[in-house]
C-alpha cells in the first residue's frame, strides 16, 4: 500500500508542478489553486507512504521519477526540447533511483 501512496504522491507532484507552468506565476487562479492542492495532495501521500518506506528511498522515487514524468510532460505538452545532455542526465536519475532500491534494504 506504500507503494501505491508514493505513485500517488509523485502524480500530483507532476501535476502540482505542471500547474505552476500554467499558472503564469501565480496570475491565473484556477491553475495556481491546483498547483497548492496538488502539493498539498502530494506531500500528504508522500508523509503517508514514509511510515513504511525509508526516507532516502522515498524521496530519491519521489523526486526522480517526479523530474521524469515533469521532463515528459514538458515535452509533450510545453514543446520544450531536452538536449542530448538533458536526457543522459534523466538516464543517470534513473539509474540512481534503481541502484537505491538495490542497495537499501526494504
Amino acid at each position: 500500500m506504500a507503494w501505491v501512496l508514493l505513485a500517488g504522491a509523485i502524480v500530483f507532484e507532476v501535476f502540482a508542478t505542471s500547474m505552476l507552468k500554467v499558472s503564469d506565476g501565480f496570475s491565473r487562479l484556477l491553475p495556481a489553486t491546483a498547483v497548492v492542492i496538488g502539493y498539498v495532495l502530494s506531500f500528504g501521500l508522500l508523509g503517508l507512504a514514509l511510515r513504511t518506506i525509508g526516507l532516502g528511498t522515498a524521496y530519491a522515487i519521489w523526486a526522480g521519477v517526479g523530474i521524469i514524468g515533469t521532463s515528459i510532460i514538458a515535452v509533450l505538452v510545453f514543446d520544450e526540447q531536452l538536449s542530448l545532455l538533458a536526457i543522459v542526465a534523466i538516464g543517470l536519475i534513473v539509474l540512481g533511483v534503481v541502484l537505491l532500491n538495490i542497495a537499501v534494504p526494504h
